[in-house]
């Protein structure tokens, strides 16, 4: 049997996209393309890839172990292209990074702007996604979360502490009762998550101040702060996210304050690759100088 690394990469591309066309774009091939050779993958192989459906491509039982043994020659293939290029230059290529959206609006952005302006070879994507990403089926090359993972072949890194508070726009404030202790937050508008889509339980702030129910809720962290920033109500804000909006004030700082982690989650395979390395080695200490750096403006 005669597996090219060609026809793996197409493999790879289809299982990521779930779709033909999406694979197609990643790789720039026609769609047709892409579904010949899966065709003929499966028949080189003996057995169907792939289960086809309205919803997409979705991996086989032949498929899941494919997958692992594909990842495997990736990064192996990568491994080689770093060692022939050599370490003492810039990053280049793309890396795709995965956050949640507080992290990914009021953070990365920055962050990646400097590890950009000295690697200008250097692609990278954020993807801001309420929800855990699939780093086995790179949906991402590396992920900032707000919890470590207890399962799966990952590589954990803790990169920094963060701090929320209770906040509200100065022109809310203006136009209610004063808020003095936590149990005045019973006769205001609140913001926060639609509660069967938090999904992870670091996200559930609210509880902590004993609230149970919100009148303006979003799944996006974006949403609700800007929500805040229009006089909507009450929510549970980063500090870091503060600076960007003029108005906005903490309240109840003596009385309630909630301490959070980012982690860095890689695929443990991934530790062999120095580029990655560098480049997480530059997100890790660049994202704990900036949420530093904007929690001090609060």
């Amino acid at each position: 049997m005669d597996v090219q690394w060609d026809d793996l990469r197409v493999f790879l591309a289809v299982a990521r996209a779930e779709s033909l066309s999406g694979a197609g774009r990643m790789l720039r091939i026609d769609p047709a393309t892409v579904g010949r050779r899966i065709a003929r993958l499966e028949t080189d192989l003996g057995a169907p890839l792939f289960a086809k459906s309205p919803m997409g491509y979705a991996l086989s039982d032949a498929g899941q172990r494919l997958m692992s043994h594909a990842v495997r020659v990736e990064q192996a293939v990568e491994g080689v292209a770093e060692e022939m290029a050599g370490q003492s230059g810039g990053l280049t290529g793309q890396i795709r990074i995965g956050a949640p959206d507080g992290a990914a609006n009021f953070v990365l952005p920055q962050v990646c702007a400097r590890i950009a302006r000295d690697n200008p070879d250097l692609e990278i994507q954020i993807v801001a996604l309420p929800r855990v990403f699939n780093l086995t089926r790179r949906e991402a090359d590396m992920v900032v979360a707000v919890s470590p993972p207890t399962a799966g072949r990952l590589s954990v890194q803790k990169i920094t502490d963060y701090h929320l508070h209770l906040a509200a726009h100065r022109s809310y404030l203006r136009q209610h009762d004063p808020i003095t202790q936590l149990s005045d937050l019973k006769g205001h508008r609140l913001v926060g998550y639609i509660q069967d889509m938090i999904f992870d339980k670091e996200l559930d702030y609210l509880s902590e101040a004993g609230v149970e129910r919100v009148n303006l809720a979003s799944n996006s962290v974006a949403v609700q702060v800007n929500w805040i920033r229009q006089g909507g109500g009450i929510g549970v804000v980063h500090d870091f996210s503060i600076p960007w909006f003029r108005g906005l004030r903490k309240l109840l700082v003596g009385d309630f304050t909630l301490t959070r982690s980012f982690y860095l989650v890689r695929h443990a395979d991934d530790r062999r690759l120095e580029r990655l390395n560098r480049f997480a080695a530059a997100l890790v200490s660049e994202t704990r100088t900036e949420v530093a750096r904007l929690e001090a403006l609060t």
